[in-house]
């Protein structure tokens, strides 16, 4: 059992849902349901984000310093040139969904670490 909730979808993402939904046999509230548990970050990344206040300095300034391993960067890269291309596979798709929060999760725990360095004068502020 699970939660109800409302939502006000676009129509457009509603049609895609519904018509997936008829093509998998399944109810459109179970294809809406995967789908947003699948773009959130788990439980344990959200932990370890808010842990992030927690840690030394010297882990704080390495976050601050965060970067995509370079051969994962390139095939992110590439995969988002086939998607603007429109030359995807399935395959592919996944992948780039995969790579794509794993993106997200660093920059967002580079994000954390740059508010706590700045917050503890480890760093000055960026400059807009």
């Amino acid at each position: 059992m699970g939660t109800q909730v409302t939502l006000n979808l676009p129509d457009d993402t509603f049609e895609r849902a519904a018509k997936y939904a008829a093509y998998a046999h399944r109810d459109v509230s179970e294809i809406i349901a995967a789908a947003l548990a699948s773009s959130l970050p788990s439980m344990d990344s959200i932990d370890q984000l808010r842990a992030i206040s927690k840690l030394p300095d010297e882990d704080i300034v390495a976050l601050t310093e965060l970067r995509m391993e370079r051969e994962t960067d390139l095939r992110l890269s590439t995969l988002l040139d086939s998607q603007q291309a429109g030359e995807l596979t399935d395959l592919e798709r996944a992948e780039l969904a995969a790579l794509m929060r794993a993106y997200e999760m660093g920059l967002l725990r580079q994000s954390q670490a740059l508010v706590e360095a700045v917050r503890r004068g480890l760093r000055p502020p960026l400059e807009p």
